[in-house]
C-alpha cells in the first residue's frame, strides 16, 4: 500500500484515512525528525472538515507517543501552517486538509522546520517507517518522555501580519469593494480580516462552514455564486479560495472567471516591470498555456515547466533561483513571501497591481490570448498503468503529428484520468478529444 500521493497522505477519512492509518503516519514522521529534533515541538492545523477532529486527535496521541509535543492552532490555511512552522521554530508542521476535495475526504500534509513541503525521498523514508513495526514499537516513550500538547487560539495574528507585510505600505486598498467567497474552509476568518484591515469593502460569502460543506458547490472549484454576487454588487473584483486556501481564482468586475494562465503572466510582468522578478524567468507547470511562454517571451521571461504539483513548481524555483511560479489552477507560489501556494498573498498581489496601475481587472489580469485548450477528467476504479493500454502510443504519435500538445496522467487525489489537449484549431482539438475520451472510457471501463 502507497501513503503518499502528489500531495502528502490523502483519501476518504474513516476509510483509506483512518484514526489509525492517521496516528502511525504521525508515529513514523516522529521517528523520522527525533534525530533532527532542535525543539522537540511540532505544529498541527487542520481545515474545517468534520473527520478533522478524529484526524487531529489520531495525529496528537501518534506524536506525544513518539515524545513529542505538539502545539494544536485549529482551522488556518496550509500556507499558514508553512509559514508558523518556521516561525514558531518547531522542527516540523502537519497541516490536516484535502484541498479542494468534498468533505468525505481528508488528507495529511507535511511541512518541514523551514516550512517547505516534505521531498519525494522523505515521503519514502517515512512510508518506510510506517511499515516497520519493530522500529515503531521500540521508538515510543515512557514515563517522562512522552509528550504534551497544547492547544493556541492566537496565533492567527502573526499570519494576517505576516500577509499585511507582503501588501505595499503606500497603498491601500480603501477604493476596492470585494466579494470574497471562503468556500467555508479554513480561511473563513483570517481572509476577511485581512481584506477589511487593508481598507477593503468586503462582502463575504460561503464563510459559514458546519463541517460538512467545505468547497459544496463554491469556492474555487465552483465560481457560479461568486460571479453573480461580484456582478450584484457592482464589486471591483472578486476572490475565491479552496477550502485550505492554498488555491485562489480571480473574477473580474464583469463576473468572469480570469484564466490562471493569465494571472500568472500578469503577475510576472508586473513583477519584471519593478525590478522584482528574480532569477529571469517563471515557473508553471506542463499544463499552462503555450500562450503564456509566448508572451513572457516577448519581454525576455524564460518560463520553466515543472510537472504537476506545487512542490515540484517550488523545486524548480529553487534551483534555478526564481522567486515566482505556479499552476495554471491557481496554485501560485509568491516565494519571497509563502513557501508554498498560498491564496491570499497571491490574492494580495493582484489586488496592489490593480490598485498600483489603476486599472480594471478585466483589463490588467487578461493581457495576451490564450491558444484552444481543453481539459477532461475522467473517473476511473483502476489506475492502469497508461503504457499498458494498446493503441495508446498509436493515438498519442497522432494528436503530435496534428501539431497539438497534449498531457495525459493520472490525478495524484483522486481516481481521475487527466486529459489535456491543446492546439491553434479549436475545430480538430475538440474531434480529438472526443477520439480519446471514447478511446479511454472503453480501456478503462
Amino acid at each position: 500500500m502507497k501513503l503518499f500521493g502528489t500531495d502528502g497522505v490523502r483519501g476518504e477519512a474513516g476509510s483509506f484515512l483512518s484514526a489509525s492509518l492517521a496516528m502511525r503516519v504521525a508515529m513514523a514522521a516522529a521517528v523520522y525528525f527525533r534525530d533532527k529534533a532542535k525543539t522537540n515541538k511540532i505544529l498541527v492545523g487542520k481545515d474545517t472538515r468534520r473527520s478533522g477532529y478524529m484526524i487531529e486527535n489520531a495525529i496528537v496521541s501518534g506524536l506525544t507517543a513518539m515524545g513529542y509535543d505538539v502545539v494544536q492552532i485549529g482551522p488556518m490555511p496550509t500556507p499558514a501552517i508553512a509559514f508558523l512552522t518556521e516561525d514558531m521554530r518547531c522542527d516540523a508542521g502537519i497541516m490536516i486538509s484535502a484541498s479542494h476535495n468534498s468533505f468525505e475526504d481528508n488528507g495529511i500534509k507535511f511541512f518541514d522546520d523551514r516550512g517547505d513541503k516534505f521531498a519525494a525521498n522523505v515521503e519514502e523514508k517515512i512510508e518506510a517507517i510506517y511499515f516497520d513495526e519493530k522500529l515503531i514499537e521500540e521508538s515510543q516513550a515512557t514515563g517522562k518522555s512522552i509528550g504534551k500538547a497544547k492547544r493556541i487560539d492566537d496565533v492567527i495574528g502573526r499570519y494576517i501580519v505576516h500577509l499585511k507585510n507582503s501588501f505595499p505600505k503606500e497603498l491601500s486598498l480603501s477604493s476596492m469593494r470585494i466579494v470574497l467567497d471562503t468556500a467555508n474552509g479554513a480561511a473563513y476568518k483570517v481572509g476577511p480580516t485581512v481584506l477589511e484591515e487593508l481598507g477593503a469593502e468586503v462582502i463575504v460569502i460561503n464563510d459559514k462552514p458546519d463541517g460538512f460543506n467545505i468547497n459544496e458547490n463554491c469556492g474555487a472549484l465552483h465560481t457560479n455564486e461568486l460571479c453573480k454576487n461580484v456582478v450584484k454588487y457592482r464589486a471591483d473584483i472578486g476572490i475565491a479560495f479552496d477550502g485550505d486556501a492554498d488555491r485562489v481564482v480571480i473574477v473580474d468586475e464583469n463576473g468572469e472567471v480570469v484564466d490562471g494562465d493569465h494571472l500568472i503572466g500578469a503577475l510576472a510582468k508586473y513583477m519584471h516591470d519593478k525590478g522584482e522578478l528574480k532569477g529571469g524567468g517563471v515557473v508553471t507547470t506542463v499544463m499552462s498555456n503555450q500562450a503564456l511562454e509566448d508572451y513572457l517571451g516577448n519581454f525576455a521571461i524564460k518560463l520553466y515547466r515543472s510537472d504537476v504539483g506545487d512542490k515540484n513548481v517550488l523545486e524548480v524555483m529553487k534551483k534555478e533561483g526564481i522567486n515566482f511560479g505556479g499552476e495554471q489552477s491557481g496554485h501560485v507560489i509568491m516565494h519571497d513571501f509563502a513557501k508554498t501556494g498560498d491564496g491570499l498573498a497571491t490574492a494580495l498581489a493582484v489586488l496592489a497591481y490593480l490598485v498600483d496601475t489603476n486599472q480594471k481587472a478585466s483589463t490588467a489580469l487578461r493581457p495576451f490570448a490564450l491558444y484552444p485548450q481543453q481539459l477532461v477528467n475522467l473517473n476511473v476504479k483502476e489506475k492502469k498503468p497508461l503504457e499498458t493500454i494498446d493503441g495508446i502510443g498509436e493515438m498519442v504519435e497522432e494528436i503530435k503529428q496534428r501539431g497539438m500538445r497534449h498531457l495525459i496522467r493520472y490525478s495524484g487525489t483522486e481516481n481521475k484520468l487527466r486529459i489535456l489537449l491543446e492546439g491553434r484549431d479549436a475545430k480538430m482539438m475538440n474531434e480529438y478529444m472526443e477520439k480519446l475520451r471514447e478511446f479511454f472510457q472503453k480501456a478503462l471501463s
